[in-house]
């Protein structure tokens, strides 16, 4: 996986050693395997958090793993415009290239390590593809669309649109230099990602070597997932198997641990469990029924933006 790397992960910024008798390691509550599926106009998914609890998620709501896939010539496939309300898509690009553009003027492309990241807050149209000369000579893709939920005094805020190079990440390593983690969102062991959320997050893509072990600081009142992007290994300290396409969630704890079998490509999530209703469906998260219904009625009445004629210049 190309993503963002360096030459000699020994000169980065290393995590704390942890004291194995203070330390409180999360174990593994659940291990589940993501079906697979297709999104937009076609292209291949792993449904990430597929048969896992809302209130294990919390306050996330959806991922998807995006190929990997190589398309030939003429294959690439994006979306078509909709519609999002009271939440947060985070879109991570880990090979190949995505054009995002939404009905407020927000886009532009993103490539290896780049995120786009939107606000819906109180509702925006959007719209996903490959960019033209990609979809001509066809190539590698994969990447990573996760939902973050708002709070209900959120939700209808103004929307927001993040541009995130993956040269912005805050770069660490373990303390032997057996894995190299890249934080898009949050805080990691005193050390901060550019992503700015509105519920608190972490966000990390992590790549371990074969043999290594991650032990991960992170805060207990967070929640913790971890999802194999490739590779194989063990989760938690009783080794649970994980292979590509697999999601471990943690029970409580202060840190995480992971161990690499052959090399292993990690996405680490958790945040601050929000603790409202949700009520989802489509391409709305509202906390009840009738908020849903409005923004059904909203989206058919043109409140939530009009699709522009031509591409709208990129605004920051």
């Amino acid at each position: 996986m190309p993503a963002i790397t360096v030459d000699d992960v020994l000169v980065l910024p290393r995590l704390p050693k942890l004291d194995p008798v203070a330390t409180e390691y999360r174990p593994v509550r659940r291990l589940t395997t993501a079906p697979s599926g297709y999104e937009g106009e076609g292209f291949p998914v792993r449904r990430a958090f597929a048969g896992v609890p809302l209130s294990e998620l919390d306050p996330f709501i959806h991922l998807d793993q995006m190929g990997e896939v190589d398309y030939a010539p003429g294959e690439p496939k994006g979306t078509p415009w909709h519609p999002h309300r009271g939440f947060e898509t985070v879109t991570y690009m880990i090979d190949g290239i995505m054009d995002h553009q939404d009905s407020l003027g927000g886009g532009g492309s993103i490539t290896n390590s780049d995120t786009q990241w939107m606000t819906a807050g109180s509702g925006i149209l959007h719209i996903e593809a490959p960019p033209e000369h990609l979809v001509t000579s066809g190539g590698l893709f994969h990447g990573l669309q996760l939902w973050v939920n708002l709070p209900r005094a959120a939700k209808m805020i103004d929307p927001k649109y993040q541009d995130i190079r993956g040269k912005a990440s805050a770069l660490l390593t373990t303390p032997d230099g057996g894995a190299l983690i890249r934080i898009i969102a949050g805080s990691v062991a005193g050390h901060e990602g550019p992503g700015s959320t509105f519920t608190p997050i972490n966000l990390a893509h992590v790549t371990m070597q074969p043999g290594a072990r991650l032990d991960l600081p992170w805060q207990p009142s967070y929640n913790a997932l971890v999802y194999a992007l490739s590779g194989e290994g063990w989760a938690g300290t009783d080794l649970r198997p994980i292979k590509l396409g697999q999601l471990a969630t943690f029970g409580a704890g202060d840190a995480i641990r992971v161990e690499a079998k052959t090399e292993l490509d990690l996405f680490i999530m958790g945040g601050q469990p929000i603790r409202e209703p949700v009520v989802h469906y489509g391409p709305f998260v509202m906390n009840t029924k009738a908020e849903l219904q409005q923004a059904f009625e909203d989206f058919q009445k043109g409140r939530l933006g009009t699709v522009p004629a031509t591409r709208l210049p990129h605004t920051d």
